[in-house]
C-alpha cells in the first residue's frame, strides 16, 4: 500500500481570507459559522477566490456477513435491492442529488449480488460481503488493502475529471453494528465510547433487537479485542464499503478536495482515516449529527461541529446531499458579496485613538 502524500494547507493565505470575509458588506462575524465555512474552503483551495467544480456523491455499498446473525433488523438482501433502487433513482439520495444538481454514482465495494455493467455503477467488488466477525475476521488484510486502494483511486479519478468537493454515503445492511465496533475501538475511553453507548438501533431495531445487537457485537469483541490500530479493526470488525470510503477520504484529502461527511458510518470510516492520516480532518466539513448515539461520540472525539441537526438517520449520503447548498452559499457570499469599499458603503465607526 503506497504511504499517503497528506498535509494541512498551508495557512500562510489565512490572514487575507479573513481580511476579504470582514470586509463584506455586514458586521464581522454575522454569518456566523458560513463565515468559518467559506475560510476553510478558501483555504484548501489557496486562493481567495473559491469555486465547487463537479461536486459529486458516491455512495459506497457493501454486505456484512454479521447480518446474517441478527445485527440487523432488516435481512441482507436488502442491500442488493436498494442499490437497484439507487440505479433507477427512487431512493431519497437520487430526490436530493436531483434537486440540488449533484452528481451521484453508487460503488458496488462488496455487495453479494452480481450487478452486471450499469450506468451509474462503479464495480469495485473485493468480495460478496465480508465474513462473520463474530466467528472470523471480517476480512483479510490483503482485502483491506485492495478496498483502501480502490476507494483512493476513485478520489482520484474524480479528482482528474475536474471534481474538488465529494460528499460521501454508504449502503450496506449491518453497517451500523461494524460502525459501533470500529468507534469503540478507534475513540479513546475519555469520550465514553463503552460498547453499549455507542451501539444504537440501526435501521429500527426494538429493545429485544438491541440488547441481542450489543450481545452480539460484544462476543465478537471476545473474539478480536479492542484493537486501536486502523489497519488491524479494519481486518477484524470492518466492512468492505467502510474499508473503500476510509480510502476515498484519504485520496480526496490527497488531492485537496472538500470532503462532505455524512453520518455515523461514514465519519467511522473517517475515524481510520484520521488514525492513518491525522491531516484528513482539515478537508472534512461535517454535514449533520446523526441519531445514531455513536455519532455524537465520535464528533466529540474529532473536536468536530456538524452544520446541521435534523434527527436524520438513513445514511446514503443524504446529509452529506443536504449540506451543500450552506456549503455553495459559503462560497457564493465570499465571491460575490460587495464590500464595504465596492458598494461605497460606510464600515463601523472607530473610536478615537
Amino acid at each position: 500500500m503506497k504511504p499517503y502524500a497528506i498535509a494541512s494547507p498551508d495557512p500562510l493565505l489565512s490572514a487575507a481570507i479573513r481580511h476579504k470575509i470582514d470586509r463584506k458588506t455586514k458586521p464581522r462575524g454575522a454569518l456566523g459559522r458560513l463565515e468559518g465555512l467559506a475560510h476553510q474552503i478558501a483555504l484548501i483551495q489557496q486562493t481567495l477566490d473559491p469555486e465547487l467544480r463537479q461536486p459529486h456523491i458516491v455512495v459506497f455499498a457493501g454486505d456484512h456477513g454479521a447480518a446474517r446473525a441478527g445485527v440487523s433488523a432488516y435481512p441482507q438482501d436488502v442491500t442488493w435491492q436498494m442499490v437497484e433502487n439507487f440505479l433507477a433513482g427512487g431512493a431519497a439520495i437520487n430526490v436530493f442529488t436531483r434537486r440540488l444538481g449533484l452528481d451521484l454514482t453508487v460503488v458496488d465495494a462488496g455487495v453479494n449480488h452480481d450487478f452486471g455493467k450499469r450506468p451509474g455503477l462503479i464495480d469495485a467488488k473485493i468480495a460478496p460481503g465480508t465474513a462473520n466477525y463474530i466467528e472470523d475476521t471480517a476480512m483479510s488484510a490483503a482485502q483491506r488493502d485492495a478496498a483502501l486502494e480502490r476507494g483512493r483511486g476513485i478520489a482520484h479519478a474524480l479528482a482528474d475529471n475536474g471534481c474538488n468537493c465529494i460528499g460521501l454515503g454508504e449502503m450496506g445492511i449491518g453497517n451500523t453494528a461494524s460502525a459501533s465496533l470500529l468507534t469503540h475501538c478507534l475513540v479513546g475511553a475519555e469520550h465514553d465510547a463503552e460498547l453499549y453507548t455507542v451501539t444504537g438501533r440501526g435501521t429500527g431495531l426494538d429493545d429485544p433487537g438491541l440488547y441481542r445487537k450489543r450481545s452480539l457485537l460484544a462476543q465478537a469483541l471476545q473474539r478480536g479485542g479492542r484493537t486501536h490500530d486502523p489497519l488491524e479493526v479494519l481486518v477484524q470488525y470492518g466492512g468492505l464499503e467502510i474499508a473503500m470510503m476510509a480510502g476515498a477520504i484519504l485520496g480526496a484529502a490527497e488531492r485537496r478536495m472538500l470532503v462532505l461527511v455524512d453520518g455515523f458510518i461514514v465519519t467511522s470510516a473517517l475515524l481510520v482515516a484520521h488514525g492513518l492520516a491525522p491531516a484528513v480532518l482539515s478537508y472534512c466539513v461535517f454535514a449533520h449529527r446523526s441519531q445514531e448515539p455513536g455519532h455524537r461520540v465520535q464528533l466529540d472525539f474529532l473536536q468536530a461541529e456538524p452544520l446541521m441537526e435534523l434527527d436524520l438517520r438513513l445514511g446514503e449520503g443524504t446529509g452529506a446531499a443536504l449540506a451543500f447548498p450552506l456549503v455553495q452559499a459559503a462560497v457564493d457570499f465570499m465571491n460575490e458579496m460587495a464590500s464595504f469599499e465596492s458598494a461605497g458603503v460606510s464600515d463601523q465607526a472607530r473610536s478615537p485613538g
